[in-house]
């Protein structure tokens, strides 16, 4: 599946007229793989979602069994709180929601904000152990203030490592950097820089978000020209290649560490 980011964000400003967090704590278009019994899933293993916030809002603070990442596509002004700790989040950032720590969001620029997150929710609930939790004072308290902290990785810092990043020099895959994230070990997190990069299969889910660029993916039989902000899915021991239009920044979000960790995972470069 492809989702436009485009289209995406014109719902969400309608929905923004209609729906505010007093109605609703987060306001998200869920991305739904139409395949087979599947209710709101985007893979089997990972669920995500583009979020908008305006100006001036505040989501309460909660927290669940479910690990959470934030890929930030447009934001200038907006702030995570997680465990207490505010924290800057600006476009092009990694934000970073480990299970079971409390965690909210607010939005002091002047312009709508939007992300996209994604969750290990259908993993939790296939295995069962899905608990959440809503904060007692509704607002979690802002204990600190930092720049820099684990739960996210700036734009900056990862193009620092995309520089000193090579490809394969087969042409398997494209410079690319893993971002760590010891605290959610169901979810693989990378950055690439994508010229061209020839055909791949796993057994890892896939959902891959244009930072920046354009260009387009094949998968399976179908190809997708996505631009940037857009979401492009490939599903376990599928066959997929991308290939560039211009200078394009591809944000990877995968069940690989998953796969691997029950001994799984499988791949091949065709």
């Amino acid at each position: 599946m492809h989702w436009g980011y485009q289209q995406v964000k014109d719902a969400l400003a309608s929905a923004g007229t209609l729906i505010d967090v007093a109605l609703a704590e987060r306001r998200n278009l869920i991305l739904r793989n139409p395949f087979p019994n599947n209710n709101f899933a985007t893979v089997k293993t990972l669920v995500c979602a583009y979020q908008m916030i305006l100006p001036g809002e505040v989501a309460p603070s909660h927290r669940h069994s479910a690990h959470a990442m934030r890929v930030i596509l447009d934001a200038k002004g907006s702030y995570s709180i997680v465990d207490g700790e505010k924290t800057p989040i600006e476009s092009g950032d990694i934000v970073l929601t480990p299970g079971w720590h409390w965690h909210g969001h607010g939005h002091e620029g002047a312009e709508p904000a939007y992300w996209l997150d994604g969750l290990d929710i259908p993993s939790v609930h296939l295995m069962e152990p899905m608990f959440f939790e809503e904060h007692p004072k509704k607002y979690e308290k802002i204990t600190s203030v930092a720049a820099a902290s684990r739960f996210r990785f700036s734009r900056d810092s990862i193009l620092t490592e995309l520089d000193k990043a090579k490809g394969d020099p087969a042409g398997a895959h494209a410079p690319r950097v893993t971002l760590e994230a010891p605290d959610m070990p169901t979810m693989g997190l990378s950055w690439s820089l994508e010229i061209k990069h020839g055909g791949h299969r796993s057994t890892a889910n896939r959902i891959f978000v244009v930072v920046e660029g354009a260009g387009q993916t094949k998968v399976g039989k179908e190809t997708f020209a996505w631009r940037r902000g857009d979401t492009v899915v490939v599903p376990t021991w599928t066959d997929f290649s991308h290939r560039a239009t211009s200078d394009s920044l591809l944000f990877c979000l995968s069940d690989e560490p998953l796969m691997r960790a029950f001994k799984y995972y499988r791949s091949e470069y065709l």
